[in-house]
């Protein structure tokens, strides 16, 4: 006789638990560092008695992140090629000074053309532009056709380009900038509530029409698709986190006094009880096309593809026919123009240049990358978890800071917060054989 009662498996909450988020496709280490933001953002909300989480630090908090997460997007295509950029900063610091003084001596004084004009903003971010095309150019022929190792290349070119910035500023901070120049620096420069609602509505549409398209193609080509409640599940996550956050900076509101000054600087008179919200910073959707491009290279591209092969294997990748020494070029180049961008959003939010601009954003870099998944062995790295990690990192320091603990213990506890990173990621990777 056999025994019909059914037997209890004790692992079936956690089978029934990894399925779901593998039904999703979630990546667990995104899924820990979202809960690791959230952690950290609940304690620092806590501690400063509610202060953290409001609309305007949350703003500030965006604009102070912007400037080292771009520069994060590019240090993932380098580390994942098996290098690293120690010069970021001071490159970041050249073009910076490149820019300011063209608007401040080169346009104006040699060719007659005053602050305020059009053209001098697109001027300066094309200088800037070209002066990072050439620094990563030369670290990228250095490291790739010359074989010196690129720890070398750009400790010298931390050494050589901040101080050619300080030459050619004569160590003088240098504004202030172009007012068109600084609509990139965040609390100058916002697209307001409306076209950040038009915005935020564009790029929902977009992530759903992407999943909608990458839904059929993997219908057309006969591959296995999420189930539809998984995707209708993901949706309406993109739906809250995109809108939620748009609604969150409008609600940031400009002050009285500035707002009036904005009306009177139109001719006009502000209406009685009108009120409005800043809305999306530009330098953040600087940023979101900055990510969306880079992913793009990352995973739809052959120079994406090559970079990863290479960081991967690159013997294999060699004998494959990839020219790994053109690659290196690639990259470096990519992160000289990703550096001429920060620069643009660093100087313009503090609307002026100084000689100290960028200083040790080489190591915010790498730590945020390395906190974001990058993996330091090569191969491995997202942009999106780059950003998130350089989140993480400014919001420890922004949450230190509204508490009241000193500089030097903000970098203790970062530092520290990179090491447990990298060890907890060396550890997942042994479990999971990635």
């Amino acid at each position: 006789m056999t025994d019909s009662t059914p037997t209890h498996d004790a692992t079936e909450p956690t089978r029934l638990k990894r399925n779901f988020f593998q039904t999703l496709e979630i990546d667990t280490r995104l899924l820990g560092m979202i809960g690791a933001f959230i952690a950290i953002a609940l304690v620092f909300n806590i501690l400063t008695e509610g202060r953290f989480l409001t609309p305007r630090n949350i703003f500030n908090l965006t604009i102070q992140t912007v400037s080292v997460a771009i520069m994060a997007t590019g240090m993932v295509f380098i580390i994942v090629m098996r290098h690293i950029d120690l010069s970021v900063g001071a490159v970041l610091a050249v073009t910076s000074a490149m820019m300011a003084m063209t608007q401040t001596v080169v346009l104006p004084q040699w060719f007659g053309i005053e602050l305020g004009s059009w053209i001098i903003a697109p001027a300066a971010i094309l200088v800037g532009v070209i002066t990072g095309v050439a620094v990563g150019s030369l670290h990228g022929w250095l490291v790739g056709y010359l074989a010196i190792p690129a720890f070398i290349v750009t400790l010298g070119g931390y050494l050589v380009w901040r101080n050619v910035g300080w030459y050619l500023t004569n160590g003088q901070t240098i504004g202030p900038l172009d007012a068109n120049f600084q609509i990139f620096g965040g609390i100058n420069g916002t697209l307001g509530e409306t076209w950040s609602w038009v915005v935020g509505v564009i790029a929902l549409l977009l992530v759903f029409w992407a999943m909608i398209r990458s839904r059929r193609a993997k219908i057309a080509h006969e591959f296995p698709v999420k189930p539809v409640w998984a995707e209708v599940l993901l949706g309406i996550i993109a739906a809250v986190s995109i809108l939620g956050f748009v609604a969150i900076l409008n609600a940031y509101e400009i002050p009285h006094l500035r707002l009036q000054r904005m009306f009177e600087a139109r001719g006009e008179v502000l209406p009685e009880g009108y009120t409005t919200g800043y809305g999306v910073p530009i330098s953040v959707f600087v940023l979101i096309l900055i990510a969306v491009l880079m992913t793009v290279i990352a995973k739809r591209t052959r120079l994406g593809r090559y970079i990863f092969a290479t960081g991967g294997n690159p013997e294999a990748a060699e004998l494959a026919g990839i020219n790994i020494r053109f690659l290196t070029v690639k990259i470096f180049i990519i992160m000289g123009i990703l550096a001429a961008v920060s620069a643009v959003v660093a100087s313009s939010r503090q609307t002026f240049h100084s000689n100290d601009i960028g200083t040790l954003d080489e190591l915010r870099v790498i730590a945020a990358a390395v906190i974001g998944g990058t993996a330091l062995s090569g191969g491995i790295g997202t942009i999106h978890g780059a950003i998130l990690g350089a989140l993480i990192m400014q919001s420890l320091q922004s949450g230190m800071a509204m508490v009241g603990v000193d500089a030097p213990f903000q970098n203790i506890v970062v530092g520290s917060v990179l090491v447990i990173a990298v060890l907890i990621d060396t550890i997942y990777r042994k479990r999971t054989g990635t």
